[in-house]
Formats: structure tokens, C-alpha cells, sequence
């Protein structure tokens, strides 16, 4: 049973949930995969297995994962090219006293790729590797503000942007969230500025002239930003001596292994990575030009496992592997012809609903203009989704594992909800076809 005693379709997981609640804060690590997210007491909450595009739940459901666990699998799960390398490296050690070459093998393989990288820097993960560049922003320059846009993960350095009397998050990150914890002293510390608008930047950067350590954002989500407009925050910033960062944690490797900045033409000053640069293995990097990062070596930053050998070699392997298969352009063939299709599907249900966005990242756009029943229809259509095997929210984090099976079994299943959808919304009785509570956004980026 679920919290309000319905009925769930997956009891084991419910079961595992609620004794998590009673263990750990939140029941989860991760506020992504809290079941709130999708369709409480539908949606699959514990997995079992993976393997190349699907996962196996705990109550004995096969799902194709459209999210891609978090964006972090660019292959698929238990890929066995990178399982072989890492389960040989374990062979020999995972971390020593002294260090290894795959740190400087790594590095140099990085640099050859990434437009900005000349140095580098590793971490774990992609909300640490962010605080890592704004700490050398910050060190670099000798100041302490810093702008951003888009969501940079959850330390004291970021949350502090709610401290102030409006709760500057609620668009970049999503509403509700209590800076509980971050001390007050930070607050003013870091500001928000709105994706595409160069005016607004500009004239925030001169309100607080001389004081901006460094101006971060995602470069993109959705959408491709608008001609020039990239190159337009990187002059607004270098012109005030801030450092300008990229934070590249979510698109990774998707655009090649160059990483966005590359496919976008737009050269960071630092760049942050982390999910798909390692197919689900833990690793992240800072990378960037050698003036900004070379000061790092004189500030304390510094942790025994940024450097263990399962995330090197799990990382360098991704590369190559990402670049020897052309992942890039297969993610991208396979999203358009994906999009195609469910637009096809739509059509021909005659729903009010688009599949659109970038073709490595698409994302359902549900026509409905009342905010209530949109949330409602999105809710159905994951609903309906999970029961067809098809785990996801709205959208699509796509894998090289993902063929041409797992685009029809989900095309047929997309046909059916949504001509679910299109019946409750013409008898107005959409809300008694849910049998879950509507699914809580996870994060409403700025980022298009």
C-alpha cells in the first residue's frame, strides 16, 4: 500500500521505501529518485538489475530507463567494454598511498578533447566538481560574488542564493527549498540571472562591478541558445575580470566528446563534468585555461578518493569508447527519428502534444493551457507509461543502448497513453484515471 492506503503496483519497492524513510533523512541520496517524481505507487522505486538500455525492478518489471540513471549512462548499463576495464584495474588496485598514472593519462586525454581544458582537476561527483571551480574562481580573482543560471547541485556556495527574502532558486532549481544549514553570512554572496537575456546580465555584472568572481551556467537543456548569445555572457564576463564557467555536468558527452562548448563554438574559461563521463561510474572533472586553474595548486583543495582508479579508467574508457562508436551522432539520429515518431503517434490520436527539443534530449510538451491539467495529464502519461514498461518522466536522457526495440515498444505504449489522455480530457474526468498523486517537477531549469 502507498502512504494513502491505494493500491500500488509495485509493493516491493513501497515496502523498501517505507523502510527507508524510517532510516535515512528523505528516504533517498538523490531528490531525482524520490518517487514523488514520477507516479507514486506506480513507478518503480528500487531496481534489482540493469543491463544496456533496460532495468529490472525489485517487484520483477523489465522497463527501458528514459532517464538514463540520471543522465549518467551514455552506453548503457553494465556496458562490457567499460565493466572489463574497470573489473581488470580492480585487479591491480583501486587506490595507493602515492598516485597513478591514469591521473595524468586521463588528463592529458581530457585536454586533447575539451577546447578549454589545458589543466585539470577530478572530483565525484558534479555538485562537488562546482564547488570546486567556484572555490578557484573565487581564489583566482580575490572576490566572492558569483552569478549563475540553471542548477549547480546542492552546496553551501549555491543554496546560499535562497537566503535572500526571494527564493532565487525557484526557477533554476525548483521551488519550496529552505536554505537550512547554509549560514546567513553567505547570503548576497550568489545572484541569479535569467538564461538568453544579455542585457539583464550586463547590467547585474555592473551593478555589482569589481566584486564578481566568476559567472556559471548550464549552456544549454532543451533548446539551442540563440546565436551569439553564449559568446555574449563569456565577453560580458571577461570584461569585468570574472572567470566564466560552463557547467556541463548534464549534457556531458552527448554533443562528443568535446563536450557542448565544442558543439556550441563557445570556449569557457573552466568547465565542469561529471554523470556521462563515465558511464554511471562515479568521476567528475574541472577543466580550463592554464592562468585560471594553474592557481589551484596553492589552495586547499584536496580528497584521498578523487583519484582512485575505478573512476579514472571507467572515464578514460567512456571517452574512447564514446568517440570509437560515434555516440554523439547515433544519440542524435536516434532522438530525431524518436520525436518523429510520438509526433506521428500524437497526430494520429489527435492529442494536443509535441515532442520537441534537442535531438540528444527531447522532451513531450502537453498543449494544455490550465496549469492543473497539464499537471495532471503529464502525471497520466508517466503513469501509463510505467505500466507499459517505459520508466521516465516527460522527457527523454537518451543512451547508445537504446535501438530500434526499444522505439517501438515505446511509440505503441506513448499510442495507447495517449489516447488515454485524449479520452479523459474530453469526458473532464481526468483526474479519476490517476492513481497516484501529481508528479512533483523535479527541476524547472531556466535552461532551454
Amino acid at each position: 500500500m502507498t502512504n494513502d492506503n491505494r493500491p500500488t503496483r509495485v509493493p516491493r519497492s513501497m515496502a523498501l521505501y517505507e523502510r527507508a524513510m524510517k532510516l535515512i533523512p528523505g528516504a533517498t541520496q538523490l531528490i531525482s529518485r524520490r518517487p514523488n517524481r514520477v507516479a507514486y505507487g506506480v513507478s518503480p522505486v528500487y531496481a534489482a538489475r540493469a543491463a544496456g538500455a533496460r532495468f529490472w525492478d525489485v517487484d520483477g518489471f523489465e522497463y527501458i530507463d528514459w532517464i538514463s540513471g540520471i543522465g549518467s549512462i551514455i552506453l548503457g548499463y553494465a556496458d562490457p567494454v567499460v565493466d572489463d576495464a574497470v573489473c581488470r584495474q580492480i585487479t591491480t588496485g583501486t587506490i595507493y598511498s602515492v598516485n597513478h598514472e591514469l591521473e595524468i593519462e586521463l588528463a592529458e586525454e581530457l585536454c586533447r578533447s575539451i577546447p578549454c581544458a589545458e589543466m585539470v582537476r577530478y572530483a565525484k561527483c558534479g555538485g562537488e566538481a562546482c564547488a570546486i571551480a567556484v572555490r578557484i574562481a573565487r581564489g583566482v580573482t580575490g572576490r566572492d560574488k558569483v552569478l549563475f543560471c540553471g542548477y549547480h547541485g546542492w552546496h553551501d556556495w549555491y543554496l546560499a542564493a535562497n537566503l535572500a527574502e526571494e527564493a532565487s532558486l525557484n526557477s533554476h532549481l525548483f521551488p519550496g527549498i529552505e536554505p537550512t544549514g547554509v549560514p546567513s553570512a553567505l547570503a548576497g554572496t550568489v545572484l541569479p540571472f535569467a538564461y538568453g537575456d544579455l542585457t539583464a546580465l550586463g547590467e547585474l555584472l555592473d551593478r555589482h562591478r569589481g566584486q564578481i568572481a566568476a559567472v556559471i551556467m548550464e549552456p544549454l537543456r532543451s533548446e539551442i541558445p540563440a546565436e551569439g548569445y553564449l559568446a555574449g555572457v563569456a565577453k560580458l564576463t571577461r570584461e569585468q575580470g570574472a572567470v566564466f564557467i560552463l557547467d556541463e555536468v548534464s549534457a556531458g558527452l552527448r554533443f562528443g566528446t568535446g563536450g557542448a562548448q565544442e558543439y556550441l563554438k563557445v570556449t569557457p574559461d573552466m568547465a565542469v563534468f561529471a554523470k556521462s563521463l563515465s558511464n554511471g561510474y562515479p568521476m567528475a572533472a574541472v577543466v580550463g585555461r592554464r592562468e585560471v586553474m594553474e592557481p589551484a595548486a596553492r589552495m586547499f583543495i584536496s580528497s584521498t578518493y578523487w583519484s582512485d582508479t575505478i573512476g579514472l579508467r571507467a572515464a578514460l574508457t567512456t571517452l574512447r569508447e564514446v568517440r570509437r562508436r560515434g555516440v554523439p551522432e547515433q544519440l542524435s539520429r536516434f532522438g530525431a527519428e524518436l520525436k518523429r515518431r510520438l509526433n506521428a503517434v500524437a497526430q494520429e490520436v489527435g492529442i494536443d502534444v509535441r515532442c520537441e527539443g534537442i535531438d540528444v534530449h527531447p522532451h513531450l510538451q502537453f498543449g494544455m493551457t490550465d496549469a492543473k491539467v497539464k499537471g495532471q495529464a503529464t502525471t497520466l502519461y508517466i503513469q501509463e507509461m510505467a505500466k507499459r514498461g517505459c520508466h521516465g518522466y516527460a522527457s527523454f536522457y537518451l543512451n547508445a543502448a537504446q535501438g530500434e526495440r526499444e522505439l517501438e515498444q515505446t511509440v505503441n505504449a506513448a499510442r495507447e497513453a495517449f489516447t488515454i489522455i485524449r479520452d479523459g480530457l474530453a469526458a473532464n474526468q481526468i483526474d479519476r484515471l490517476l492513481e497516484c498523486d501529481v508528479q512533483q517537477d523535479a527541476f524547472r531549469r531556466l535552461v532551454r
